[in-house]
């Protein structure tokens, strides 16, 4: 990741513009600091792309739309990769966000940035029609940047997916890790699904109840992952309910968009998270409290 960022900070100088992709479903969540970094150390503009709206709820993504569309130089559009008629309105918002480039003496020079598994390499395969960037359900498919030209005087450079060093918000990693951006060697999948369990039941517990047919009424998330087993018959050779199984199921049914359209944050409840977050205090350093006892 180090050497990644090195070579996106040495490349980010010779551009123009960034489209940084984001998964729309978590949106701050999938956004990497260090982009926003590094595009400030060079007055970078960015055309944010929304990816996987369609996996997304609309309603929460008209409200990111909204919010980052509010920033300066920013450019928020929500599409889906898949999509060749939603890529094709790319290379125009990108002309917009850097009309001063984009001719045949100076084409616009557009870094393609993201964390792994958002669909960046999904995104220049469509905008150039061929395989040119290899794709996967995994994590960290992209190795190295490329520099590949679109036509309409526009260069691409595809960078390898970044993730920052320390994700500060622990939902943040569990947000992530349910979307599947990061490996599943790095995860507990049922630590996961019970976080993701319980998100939905507070946000969207219809949706649970119309894909697995039972009540959420009195339930938590661990009683969520345990109705899937039961629906699904997921029991170990002693009649144990399955809880490992049930817990991949449930990931997989959120991830490919078979439980319904779900957003796992908002603009709201990201600035609730940032007003209520406490940060751990730095080692070697006592709390205030504690050094005012003391002097007292």
């Amino acid at each position: 990741m180090n050497s990644a960022r090195r070579q996106a900070a040495e490349t980010m100088e010779k551009t123009d513009m960034v489209v940084e992709v984001l998964d729309a479903r978590l949106p701050q969540a999938s956004c990497n600091p260090m982009i926003a970094q590094l595009r400030a150390q060079r007055q970078r503009p960015c055309l944010k792309i929304l990816n996987k709206a369609d996996l997304a709820d609309p309603a929460a993504t008209q409200a990111w739309l909204d919010f980052y569309n509010a920033q300066k130089d920013v450019h928020a559009v929500a599409l889906s990769c898949k999509k060749p008629a939603d890529v094709a309105k790319v290379p125009g918002l990108c002309i917009k966000v850097a009309p001063h480039r984009g001719t045949a003496l100076k084409p616009l020079r557009v870094m393609i940035m993201g964390i792994p598994n958002v669909g960046k390499s999904t995104l220049m395969n469509a905008l150039l029609k061929k395989k040119v960037a290899k794709v996967g359900d995994e994590p960290a498919v992209t190795k190295t940047q490329q520099r590949l030209y679109l036509g309409n005087n526009i260069v691409l450079v595809d960078t390898p997916g970044m993730l920052w060093p320390k994700i500060e918000h622990p939902t943040d990693g569990l947000m992530l890790a349910a979307s599947h951006a990061i490996g599943s060697n790095a995860l507990i999948e049922e630590e996961v699904a019970v976080f993701l369990a319980e998100v939905l039941l507070q946000r969207y517990p219809q949706l649970l109840s119309a894909r697995y047919g039972f009540s959420t009424e009195g339930m938590d998330g661990v009683g969520v992952v345990e109705g899937v087993a039961k629906k699904r018959a997921f029991r170990q050779k002693g009649g144990e309910l399955d809880f490992e199984k049930a817990s991949h199921t449930f990931l997989q049914d959120y991830r490919s968009g078979a439980l319904g359209r779900i957003s796992l944050e908002t603009p709201a409840s990201r600035a609730e998270l940032l007003a209520s977050y406490a940060p751990p205090p730095s080692l070697g350093l006592a709390p205030e409290s504690e050094e005012e006892d003391e002097e007292s």
